[in-house]
């Protein structure tokens, strides 16, 4: 199945849309915060759209069949699955990225330079310390 992935993600990227090929012309080759993304990458069983492995970071492009009932569960357990993975999710519309470029690229700086705030260690028994000194 993995090989079969591979091709699959393969013919993805020789069959971008425009706003894939916009987006990617501002993330490719280190353009964008100097880091790497790359496109079409298989993940589990998922291909995200684009996805900078060092941040965990993975952004998906919708179209408009994205707003069928169905893709939306779909969605929803994907992105489920992959937030389990330990990656964050963000998702943008394609007119979105047609609209608003410089918006959308500041969302993913933003989460680019997100991080969440330690959590602290779990006392003996399992309980989660929420008292501060």
């Amino acid at each position: 199945m993995a090989k079969d992935l591979t091709q699959l993600a393969k013919g993805l990227r020789r069959r971008s849309t425009d706003v894939e090929q916009l987006l990617w012309s501002r993330l490719r080759a280190g353009r964008f915060e100097g880091m790497k993304f790359r496109r079409q990458h298989p993940i589990g069983q998922y291909i995200a759209d684009f996805v900078c492995l060092e941040r965990k970071l993975i952004i998906e492009l919708d179209g408009s069949q994205h707003a069928l009932p169905e893709e939306l569960l779909n969605d929803s357990q994907r992105d489920t699955w992959l937030e389990k993975e330990g990656y964050t999710v963000v998702r943008f519309w394609d007119n979105e990225i047609l609209m608003n470029t410089r918006g959308v690229l500041e969302s993913i700086r933003e989460k680019l330079h997100w991080t969440p705030a330690p959590q602290s260690p779990p006392l003996k028994g399992g309980e989660v310390n929420t008292h501060t000194k």
